[in-house]
């Protein structure tokens, strides 16, 4: 049998993770809202989907953040590949959407 105790302590843990998981989500969210911003107005002035040099910047920023912040730098630069990566298919899916015919206009995909 576990201590009440232990298990309020265990509960009060689970409920700041579970509290911090939709905090993330949201947050993750107003990012892609973002940068599908950022897909429409490269779209529109016919620039690349891609920008290394602005990756490499933000790379950089978050090794430096999760360094200060204790947490593994090696993982934090694979989650922003990560999302560097869904933000570069959404941009070339948008780039692509803007170069279809008229006709297709009505068509929608997701970003």
């Amino acid at each position: 049998m576990v201590d009440p105790e232990i298990r309020e302590e265990l509960a009060g843990y689970r409920q700041s993770i579970d509290n911090i998981d939709a905090a993330l989500v949201h947050m993750l969210a107003e990012r892609f809202r973002c940068t599908k911003a950022v897909g429409v107005l490269k779209a529109k002035h016919q620039l690349p989907p891609a920008d290394p040099a602005r990756e490499e910047y933000q790379i950089e920023r978050l090794r430096h953040l999760a360094k200060d912040a204790n947490l593994d730098p090696d993982f934090a630069e694979k989650f922003l590949n990560f999302i560097i990566k869904e933000v570069i298919r959404h941009h070339e899916a948008i780039a692509a959407d803007r170069s279809q015919p008229a006709s297709n206009a009505g068509a929608t995909h997701s970003a």
